[in-house]
Protein backbone atom coordinates (compact mmCIF):
# COMPACT_ATOMS: atom_id res chain seq x y z
CA UNK A 1 0.00 0.00 0.00
CA UNK A 2 1.08 3.52 -0.76
CA UNK A 3 1.12 6.15 2.00
CA UNK A 4 -0.81 9.36 1.40
CA UNK A 5 -0.61 12.57 3.39
CA UNK A 6 -4.19 13.67 3.88
CA UNK A 7 -4.36 17.45 4.31
CA UNK A 8 -6.92 19.89 5.63
CA UNK A 9 -8.68 20.93 2.41
CA UNK A 10 -9.28 24.50 1.33
CA UNK A 11 -13.01 25.19 1.66
CA UNK A 12 -13.30 28.69 0.29
CA UNK A 13 -11.25 31.62 -0.90
CA UNK A 14 -11.12 33.35 2.49
CA UNK A 15 -10.99 30.21 4.64
CA UNK A 16 -7.61 29.69 6.33
CA UNK A 17 -8.48 27.02 8.90
CA UNK A 18 -11.10 24.46 9.83
CA UNK A 19 -12.28 22.69 12.95
CA UNK A 20 -12.52 18.92 12.92
CA UNK A 21 -16.07 18.10 14.07
CA UNK A 22 -15.81 14.35 13.98
CA UNK A 23 -13.88 11.48 12.44
CA UNK A 24 -16.36 9.02 10.91
CA UNK A 25 -13.83 6.17 10.84
CA UNK A 26 -11.20 4.98 13.29
CA UNK A 27 -7.53 4.17 12.85
CA UNK A 28 -7.21 0.86 11.01
CA UNK A 29 -10.61 1.17 9.32
CA UNK A 30 -10.83 0.75 5.56
CA UNK A 31 -12.86 2.93 3.19
CA UNK A 32 -13.75 3.31 -0.47
CA UNK A 33 -13.04 6.27 -2.71
CA UNK A 34 -15.58 9.02 -2.06
CA UNK A 35 -16.59 7.76 1.39
CA UNK A 36 -17.00 10.56 3.91
CA UNK A 37 -14.24 10.08 6.46
CA UNK A 38 -14.54 13.25 8.57
CA UNK A 39 -16.59 16.40 9.11
CA UNK A 40 -14.95 19.83 9.16
CA UNK A 41 -16.52 23.11 10.30
CA UNK A 42 -15.51 26.58 9.19
CA UNK A 43 -16.95 29.93 10.17
CA UNK A 44 -19.31 29.65 7.20
CA UNK A 45 -20.33 26.04 6.60
CA UNK A 46 -19.89 22.48 7.79
CA UNK A 47 -18.28 20.15 5.28
CA UNK A 48 -18.19 16.39 4.84
CA UNK A 49 -14.72 15.51 3.53
CA UNK A 50 -14.51 12.50 1.18
CA UNK A 51 -11.66 10.00 0.85
CA UNK A 52 -9.42 10.67 -2.17
CA UNK A 53 -9.13 6.94 -2.88
CA UNK A 54 -9.86 3.56 -1.38
CA UNK A 55 -7.57 2.63 1.46
CA UNK A 56 -7.04 2.43 5.21
CA UNK A 57 -6.73 5.17 7.84
CA UNK A 58 -3.28 4.50 9.26
CA UNK A 59 -2.92 7.40 11.71
CA UNK A 60 -4.87 10.46 12.86
CA UNK A 61 -2.65 13.49 13.47
CA UNK A 62 -5.50 15.66 14.87
CA UNK A 63 -8.60 14.87 16.93
CA UNK A 64 -12.17 16.15 17.08
CA UNK A 65 -12.46 19.83 18.07
CA UNK A 66 -8.87 20.57 16.93
CA UNK A 67 -8.48 23.72 14.81
CA UNK A 68 -6.19 22.99 11.87
CA UNK A 69 -4.75 25.38 9.23
CA UNK A 70 -5.63 24.72 5.61
CA UNK A 71 -2.95 22.55 3.99
CA UNK A 72 -1.82 20.95 7.25
CA UNK A 73 -1.52 17.14 7.15
CA UNK A 74 -4.31 15.78 9.36
CA UNK A 75 -3.92 12.03 8.75
CA UNK A 76 -1.82 9.37 7.07
CA UNK A 77 -3.73 7.11 4.69
CA UNK A 78 -2.65 3.96 2.90
CA UNK A 79 -4.09 3.70 -0.59
CA UNK A 80 -5.13 0.20 -1.62
CA UNK A 81 -6.14 0.81 -5.22
CA UNK A 82 -3.41 0.62 -7.90
CA UNK A 83 -4.65 3.84 -9.48
CA UNK A 84 -4.49 5.78 -6.23
CA UNK A 85 -3.90 9.43 -6.55
CA UNK A 86 -0.53 10.96 -6.04
CA UNK A 87 0.75 10.61 -2.48
CA UNK A 88 0.69 14.37 -2.13
CA UNK A 89 -3.01 15.21 -2.28
CA UNK A 90 -3.10 18.76 -3.47
CA UNK A 91 -5.17 21.51 -1.93
CA UNK A 92 -6.89 21.95 -5.27
CA UNK A 93 -7.97 18.31 -5.49
CA UNK A 94 -9.18 18.29 -1.89
CA UNK A 95 -11.00 21.55 -2.46
CA UNK A 96 -12.72 20.17 -5.55
CA UNK A 97 -13.79 17.01 -3.73
CA UNK A 98 -15.07 19.08 -0.83
CA UNK A 99 -17.07 21.33 -3.13
CA UNK A 100 -18.57 18.30 -4.79
CA UNK A 101 -19.50 16.94 -1.38
CA UNK A 102 -21.03 20.21 -0.24
CA UNK A 103 -22.54 21.51 -3.44
CA UNK A 104 -23.80 18.27 -4.94
CA UNK A 105 -24.12 15.79 -2.14
CA UNK A 106 -25.38 12.35 -3.02
CA UNK A 107 -28.61 11.59 -1.29
CA UNK A 108 -28.86 8.15 0.31
CA UNK A 109 -31.01 5.51 -1.28
CA UNK A 110 -34.64 5.62 -0.23
CA UNK A 111 -35.45 3.46 2.73
CA UNK A 112 -38.73 1.67 3.32
CA UNK A 113 -41.50 4.05 4.29
CA UNK A 114 -42.17 4.43 8.00
CA UNK A 115 -45.50 4.94 9.68
CA UNK A 116 -46.10 8.53 10.71
CA UNK A 117 -46.06 8.83 14.51
CA UNK A 118 -48.60 10.91 16.39
CA UNK A 119 -46.10 12.31 18.86
CA UNK A 120 -42.35 12.66 19.19
CA UNK A 121 -39.61 13.45 21.63
CA UNK A 122 -36.89 15.83 20.43
CA UNK A 123 -34.07 13.62 19.16
CA UNK A 124 -31.60 16.39 18.43
CA UNK A 125 -31.08 17.85 21.91
CA UNK A 126 -28.33 20.11 20.58
CA UNK A 127 -30.39 22.84 18.93
CA UNK A 128 -27.36 24.43 17.24
CA UNK A 129 -27.64 23.98 13.48
CA UNK A 130 -24.76 24.72 11.13
CA UNK A 131 -25.15 27.18 8.26
CA UNK A 132 -25.14 24.24 5.83
CA UNK A 133 -28.06 22.56 7.63
CA UNK A 134 -29.97 25.84 7.76
CA UNK A 135 -29.43 26.38 4.03
CA UNK A 136 -30.75 22.89 3.24
CA UNK A 137 -33.72 23.49 5.56
CA UNK A 138 -34.56 26.72 3.72
CA UNK A 139 -34.48 24.99 0.37
CA UNK A 140 -36.71 22.18 1.60
CA UNK A 141 -38.99 24.47 3.66
CA UNK A 142 -38.17 22.68 6.93
CA UNK A 143 -38.80 24.66 10.10
CA UNK A 144 -36.46 24.74 13.09
CA UNK A 145 -39.04 22.82 15.10
CA UNK A 146 -39.02 20.06 12.49
CA UNK A 147 -35.22 20.06 12.35
CA UNK A 148 -35.18 19.39 16.09
CA UNK A 149 -37.23 16.23 15.52
CA UNK A 150 -34.78 14.66 13.06
CA UNK A 151 -32.60 11.91 14.60
CA UNK A 152 -29.01 13.19 14.66
CA UNK A 153 -25.93 11.00 14.17
CA UNK A 154 -23.16 13.61 14.26
CA UNK A 155 -20.67 14.28 17.02
CA UNK A 156 -22.20 15.68 20.22
CA UNK A 157 -25.61 14.81 18.78
CA UNK A 158 -25.23 17.35 15.97
CA UNK A 159 -27.41 17.09 12.91
CA UNK A 160 -25.55 16.14 9.72
CA UNK A 161 -26.72 16.88 6.21
CA UNK A 162 -26.92 13.15 5.54
CA UNK A 163 -29.40 12.96 8.43
CA UNK A 164 -31.52 15.64 6.79
CA UNK A 165 -31.42 13.99 3.34
CA UNK A 166 -32.28 10.61 4.86
CA UNK A 167 -35.21 12.23 6.66
CA UNK A 168 -36.45 13.83 3.43
CA UNK A 169 -36.21 10.52 1.58
CA UNK A 170 -38.37 8.94 4.28
CA UNK A 171 -41.12 11.43 3.47
CA UNK A 172 -40.57 13.75 6.44
CA UNK A 173 -42.53 11.61 8.94
CA UNK A 174 -42.26 14.16 11.76
CA UNK A 175 -43.53 17.13 9.74
CA UNK A 176 -46.98 17.44 11.31
CA UNK A 177 -46.75 15.55 14.60
CA UNK A 178 -47.25 17.11 18.02
CA UNK A 179 -44.39 17.14 20.47
CA UNK A 180 -44.62 14.75 23.39
CA UNK A 181 -44.05 16.26 26.85
CA UNK A 182 -40.34 16.38 27.55
CA UNK A 183 -39.18 14.22 30.44
CA UNK A 184 -37.23 15.92 33.17
CA UNK A 185 -33.92 14.00 33.35
CA UNK A 186 -33.52 15.08 36.99
CA UNK A 187 -36.94 13.81 38.05
CA UNK A 188 -37.07 10.95 40.51
CA UNK A 189 -38.59 7.76 39.16
CA UNK A 190 -39.85 5.09 41.49
CA UNK A 191 -37.92 1.85 40.89
CA UNK A 192 -40.17 -1.04 40.01
CA UNK A 193 -39.05 -3.60 42.58
CA UNK A 194 -40.66 -7.00 42.80
CA UNK A 195 -41.00 -7.17 46.58
CA UNK A 196 -42.56 -9.98 48.56
CA UNK A 197 -45.58 -8.26 50.13
CA UNK A 198 -46.60 -11.32 52.09
CA UNK A 199 -50.05 -12.80 52.55
CA UNK A 200 -53.00 -11.92 54.74
CA UNK A 201 -56.37 -10.23 54.76
CA UNK A 202 -56.79 -7.87 51.80
CA UNK A 203 -58.53 -4.55 52.52
CA UNK A 204 -59.19 -2.36 49.53
CA UNK A 205 -58.53 1.34 50.10
CA UNK A 206 -61.62 3.49 49.99
CA UNK A 207 -61.60 6.57 47.77
CA UNK A 208 -60.56 8.94 50.57
CA UNK A 209 -57.67 6.71 51.65
CA UNK A 210 -56.47 6.55 48.04
CA UNK A 211 -56.59 10.36 47.84
CA UNK A 212 -54.69 10.67 51.13
CA UNK A 213 -52.06 8.21 49.90
CA UNK A 214 -51.61 10.10 46.62
CA UNK A 215 -51.41 13.43 48.47
CA UNK A 216 -48.79 12.17 50.91
CA UNK A 217 -46.61 10.59 48.22
CA UNK A 218 -46.92 13.72 46.08
CA UNK A 219 -45.87 15.90 49.00
CA UNK A 220 -42.76 13.84 49.79
CA UNK A 221 -41.73 13.82 46.13
CA UNK A 222 -42.42 17.54 45.67
CA UNK A 223 -40.96 19.08 48.83
CA UNK A 224 -37.57 18.28 50.36
CA UNK A 225 -38.72 17.86 53.96
CA UNK A 226 -36.66 19.13 56.88
CA UNK A 227 -37.93 18.92 60.47
CA UNK A 228 -36.95 21.24 63.33
CA UNK A 229 -37.76 20.50 66.99
CA UNK A 230 -38.19 22.68 70.06
CA UNK A 231 -39.46 22.04 73.57
CA UNK A 232 -42.02 24.30 75.23
CA UNK A 233 -43.15 24.71 78.85
CA UNK A 234 -46.96 24.91 78.76
CA UNK A 235 -47.44 25.03 82.54
CA UNK A 236 -48.99 28.52 82.55
CA UNK A 237 -51.32 27.71 79.65
CA UNK A 238 -52.41 24.42 81.23
CA UNK A 239 -53.11 26.05 84.61
CA UNK A 240 -55.10 28.89 83.04
CA UNK A 241 -57.16 26.58 80.86
CA UNK A 242 -57.95 24.21 83.72
CA UNK A 243 -58.96 27.12 85.91
CA UNK A 244 -61.18 28.79 83.31
CA UNK A 245 -62.67 26.08 81.09
CA UNK A 246 -65.90 25.77 83.09
CA UNK A 247 -66.44 29.53 83.32
CA UNK A 248 -65.61 29.91 79.64
CA UNK A 249 -68.28 27.40 78.63
CA UNK A 250 -70.85 28.97 80.94
CA UNK A 251 -70.17 32.44 79.55
CA UNK A 252 -69.74 31.68 75.85
CA UNK A 253 -71.48 28.34 75.43
CA UNK A 254 -68.34 26.79 73.94
CA UNK A 255 -66.00 24.09 75.20
CA UNK A 256 -62.49 25.40 75.77
CA UNK A 257 -60.02 22.80 74.49
CA UNK A 258 -56.32 23.42 73.91
CA UNK A 259 -56.79 23.59 70.13
CA UNK A 260 -58.09 27.21 69.92
CA UNK A 261 -55.23 28.27 72.21
CA UNK A 262 -52.77 26.56 69.88
CA UNK A 263 -54.39 28.10 66.78
CA UNK A 264 -54.23 31.55 68.36
CA UNK A 265 -50.51 31.28 69.15
CA UNK A 266 -49.64 29.81 65.72
CA UNK A 267 -51.55 32.59 63.92
CA UNK A 268 -49.58 35.21 65.89
CA UNK A 269 -46.28 33.52 64.95
CA UNK A 270 -47.33 33.36 61.29
CA UNK A 271 -47.90 37.14 61.35
CA UNK A 272 -44.37 37.52 62.74
CA UNK A 273 -42.91 35.31 59.98
CA UNK A 274 -45.20 35.76 56.92
CA UNK A 275 -42.92 33.80 54.56
CA UNK A 276 -43.93 30.61 56.37
CA UNK A 277 -47.49 31.29 55.13
CA UNK A 278 -46.73 30.59 51.49
CA UNK A 279 -46.83 28.21 48.57
CA UNK A 280 -44.55 27.55 45.60
CA UNK A 281 -45.56 28.15 41.99
CA UNK A 282 -42.68 27.16 39.71
CA UNK A 283 -39.96 29.72 40.37
CA UNK A 284 -42.30 32.02 42.31
CA UNK A 285 -43.17 32.11 46.00
CA UNK A 286 -46.72 33.18 46.80
CA UNK A 287 -46.93 34.71 50.27
CA UNK A 288 -50.58 34.45 51.28
CA UNK A 289 -52.57 37.49 52.42
CA UNK A 290 -54.91 35.49 54.69
CA UNK A 291 -53.87 33.29 57.59
CA UNK A 292 -56.04 30.18 57.42
CA UNK A 293 -55.02 27.49 59.89
CA UNK A 294 -55.78 23.89 58.95
CA UNK A 295 -56.31 21.33 61.71
CA UNK A 296 -55.38 17.77 60.79
CA UNK A 297 -58.28 15.70 62.16
CA UNK A 298 -58.92 11.97 62.29
CA UNK A 299 -62.33 10.83 61.07
CA UNK A 300 -64.30 8.00 62.70
CA UNK A 301 -63.24 5.63 59.89
CA UNK A 302 -59.57 6.36 60.55
CA UNK A 303 -59.03 8.60 57.54
CA UNK A 304 -57.49 12.04 57.86
CA UNK A 305 -59.03 15.38 56.91
CA UNK A 306 -58.00 19.01 57.41
CA UNK A 307 -60.83 21.43 58.29
CA UNK A 308 -59.76 25.07 58.16
CA UNK A 309 -60.13 27.99 60.57
CA UNK A 310 -60.34 30.95 58.18
CA UNK A 311 -58.65 34.27 59.01
CA UNK A 312 -57.50 32.92 62.36
CA UNK A 313 -55.40 35.99 63.12
CA UNK A 314 -58.49 38.26 63.15
CA UNK A 315 -60.56 36.23 65.64
CA UNK A 316 -60.70 36.32 69.42
CA UNK A 317 -60.58 33.24 71.60
CA UNK A 318 -64.38 32.88 71.70
CA UNK A 319 -64.60 32.90 67.88
CA UNK A 320 -61.70 30.49 67.57
CA UNK A 321 -63.26 28.08 70.09
CA UNK A 322 -66.58 28.29 68.22
CA UNK A 323 -64.91 27.55 64.85
CA UNK A 324 -62.80 24.71 66.24
CA UNK A 325 -65.75 23.05 68.00
CA UNK A 326 -68.01 23.37 64.98
CA UNK A 327 -65.44 21.89 62.60
CA UNK A 328 -64.53 19.09 65.01
CA UNK A 329 -68.22 18.23 65.41
CA UNK A 330 -68.78 18.16 61.65
CA UNK A 331 -65.74 15.91 61.24
CA UNK A 332 -67.03 13.42 63.82
CA UNK A 333 -70.42 13.32 62.08
CA UNK A 334 -68.98 13.24 58.54
CA UNK A 335 -70.77 16.51 57.76
CA UNK A 336 -67.86 18.70 56.65
CA UNK A 337 -68.73 20.75 53.58
CA UNK A 338 -66.34 21.47 50.72
CA UNK A 339 -65.71 25.02 51.94
CA UNK A 340 -64.76 23.72 55.41
CA UNK A 341 -61.66 21.98 54.08
CA UNK A 342 -60.49 24.53 51.50
CA UNK A 343 -58.01 27.37 51.60
CA UNK A 344 -55.63 26.43 54.41
CA UNK A 345 -52.31 28.28 54.32
CA UNK A 346 -50.65 26.60 57.31
CA UNK A 347 -51.53 23.34 59.06
CA UNK A 348 -51.14 22.03 62.59
CA UNK A 349 -51.36 18.38 63.59
CA UNK A 350 -51.97 17.61 67.26
CA UNK A 351 -50.32 14.20 67.46
CA UNK A 352 -50.45 14.46 71.25
CA UNK A 353 -54.13 13.47 71.16
CA UNK A 354 -52.92 9.98 70.17
CA UNK A 355 -50.35 9.91 72.97
CA UNK A 356 -47.38 10.66 70.70
CA UNK A 357 -44.49 12.54 72.28
CA UNK A 358 -43.61 14.11 68.92
CA UNK A 359 -44.07 13.56 65.20
CA UNK A 360 -42.50 14.30 61.82
CA UNK A 361 -45.51 15.48 59.82
CA UNK A 362 -45.79 15.53 56.03
CA UNK A 363 -46.45 18.95 54.51
CA UNK A 364 -50.03 19.61 53.42
CA UNK A 365 -49.48 20.72 49.82
CA UNK A 366 -49.33 23.37 48.48
CA UNK A 367 -48.23 24.82 51.83
CA UNK A 368 -44.56 25.04 52.78
CA UNK A 369 -44.69 23.97 56.43
CA UNK A 370 -46.70 21.98 58.97
CA UNK A 371 -46.46 21.95 62.77
CA UNK A 372 -46.90 18.81 64.89
CA UNK A 373 -47.78 19.27 68.57
CA UNK A 374 -46.84 16.41 70.89
CA UNK A 375 -48.48 15.23 74.10
CA UNK A 376 -48.46 17.61 77.08
CA UNK A 377 -46.51 15.61 79.65
CA UNK A 378 -45.57 16.46 83.21
CA UNK A 379 -41.84 16.15 83.85
CA UNK A 380 -39.32 17.19 86.44
CA UNK A 381 -37.51 20.20 84.97
CA UNK A 382 -34.76 22.51 86.17
CA UNK A 383 -36.12 26.06 86.27
CA UNK A 384 -34.62 29.37 87.30
CA UNK A 385 -36.20 31.04 90.35
CA UNK A 386 -35.34 33.88 92.68
CA UNK A 387 -33.58 31.31 94.83
CA UNK A 388 -31.54 29.95 91.90
CA UNK A 389 -32.02 26.72 89.95
CA UNK A 390 -34.74 24.45 91.27
CA UNK A 391 -36.39 21.23 90.16
CA UNK A 392 -40.12 21.57 89.54
CA UNK A 393 -42.94 19.62 87.94
CA UNK A 394 -43.73 21.30 84.62
CA UNK A 395 -46.12 20.55 81.73
CA UNK A 396 -43.85 20.10 78.72
CA UNK A 397 -44.49 19.63 75.00
CA UNK A 398 -42.32 18.91 71.95
CA UNK A 399 -43.08 20.90 68.79
CA UNK A 400 -41.98 19.55 65.39
CA UNK A 401 -42.00 21.77 62.30
CA UNK A 402 -41.58 20.09 58.90
CA UNK A 403 -40.79 22.63 56.20
CA UNK A 404 -40.12 22.75 52.47
CA UNK A 405 -36.39 23.38 52.14
CA UNK A 406 -36.83 24.70 48.59
CA UNK A 407 -38.07 28.01 50.00
CA UNK A 408 -37.83 27.77 53.80
CA UNK A 409 -34.31 27.65 55.16
CA UNK A 410 -33.21 26.57 58.62
CA UNK A 411 -33.19 30.09 60.02
CA UNK A 412 -36.80 30.81 59.07
CA UNK A 413 -38.06 27.36 60.07
CA UNK A 414 -36.19 27.35 63.38
CA UNK A 415 -37.14 30.93 64.23
CA UNK A 416 -40.81 30.30 63.52
CA UNK A 417 -41.19 27.17 65.63
CA UNK A 418 -39.25 28.83 68.45
CA UNK A 419 -41.63 31.81 68.30
CA UNK A 420 -44.62 29.46 68.64
CA UNK A 421 -42.98 27.89 71.70
CA UNK A 422 -42.37 31.36 73.15
CA UNK A 423 -46.04 32.27 72.81
CA UNK A 424 -46.98 29.01 74.56
CA UNK A 425 -44.56 29.66 77.40
CA UNK A 426 -45.42 33.34 77.80
CA UNK A 427 -49.14 32.71 78.17
CA UNK A 428 -50.77 35.35 80.36
CA UNK A 429 -52.17 33.64 83.43
CA UNK A 430 -54.15 36.81 84.31
CA UNK A 431 -56.01 36.75 81.01
CA UNK A 432 -59.76 37.41 81.24
CA UNK A 433 -62.26 35.15 79.52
Amino acid sequence: MKEIEFKMPKMGESITEGTIINWLINEGDSFDEGDIILEVATDKVDNEVPAPSAGVLEKMLFQAKDVVPVGEVIAILKASAPNSRDSKVTDKKSSEETKKSVGKAKRPKPTPSVSTPTSFSTSNSNTFFSPLIIEIAKEEHISFEELARIPATGSDNRLRKSDVFQYIEQGRPYQFVQQAPAQDPTAYRIPQLNLDKGTGKIIKMDRMRQMIADHMVYSKHTSPHVTAYVEADLTNMVKWRNANKVAFQEKHGERLTFTPLFVEAVAKAVKDFPNINASVDGENIIVKENINIGMATALPNGNLIVPVVKNADTKDLKQLASNVNELAGKARENKLAGDDIKGSTFTISNVGTFGSVMGTPIINQPEVAILALGIIKKRAEVIETENGDEIAIRSMMYLSLSFDHRVVDGFLGGSFVKRVADYFEQFDTNRKI
